[in-house]
């Protein structure tokens, strides 16, 4: 599995680089304990340290690596550390989705909605990475439409390994079939519905729902890796 070379348009060497290797080190071909040398991965790359240093800098700022005299030390994404990663996203959708209660969603739920015929499409196209950037962008449509400062901070210093995993994930999802797909696609209908009723007690019961369902799919996928 390669990063999506649609997914680096617009970004700098260095986050090109660490997308790629963020990648490896949560599908686990880097493995716990492996050095990554700055030098290596310049001549991968065919550029210089200089982006290489920005990439290993964001990855030790997500607790990806740890960086030693001799180089970057890979320390990898536990599946417990993936589950309290969700948590988060729990939280943070519990919270924006109830804020959303007492706001205008007209202009959101169209949004969603059509993000929800891009998944049928991708679905259609047996494409998992298309697929998969929609999820997130279904979820981060929400996310925005709260409009809260802190909360969007809190979400885009997870959104890296968020999206990764979602990645790794939906390749998984989509070798069990369209009944499985189908299923993913009706989760999020399901929050679309909650939204469209504004009741908070509903919204909160289907958030719940949603993320007990994605943790389990989640530990089916990645226990092979």
């Amino acid at each position: 599995m390669r990063y999506p070379s649609s997914w680096l348009q617009g970004i700098s060497l260095g986050e090109s680089i660490a997308s790629e290797l963020r990648l490896q080190i949560i599908s686990g071909r880097i493995k716990p304990g492996e050095i990554i040398s700055e030098n290596r991965v310049a001549a991968d790359f065919g550029t210089s340290r200089s982006p290489v240093r920005e990439a290993l800098k964001s990855l030790s700022s997500e607790g990806l690596i740890r960086l030693e005299r001799m180089g970057a030390v890979v320390v990898g994404l536990s599946l417990t550390d993936i589950v309290e990663l969700y948590d988060v996203r729990f939280l943070i959708e519990s919270f924006v989705q109830q804020r959303l209660a007492k706001m205008d969603r007209d202009q959101l739920l169209v949004t969603l909605r059509r993000i929800v015929d891009r998944m049928e499409l991708a679905v259609k196209h047996q494409d998992a990475v298309e697929f998969s950037y929609q999820d997130l962008s279904f979820h981060e449509a929400i996310i925005a439409a709260a409009d809260h400062k802190r909360i969007l901070h809190l979400w885009n210093s997870i959104r890296p390994i968020v999206m990764t995993v979602m990645l790794i994930t939906t390749e998984e999802i989509f070798s069990k079939g369209e009944a499985k797909l189908g299923s993913v696609i009706g989760k999020h209908q399901k929050i679309m519905d909650g939204l469209a009723s504004g009741d908070e007690d509903e919204i909160q019961k289907l958030v719940q729902e949603y993320f007990a369902d994605s943790r389990q799919t989640l530990h089916r996928s990645l226990t092979d890796f």
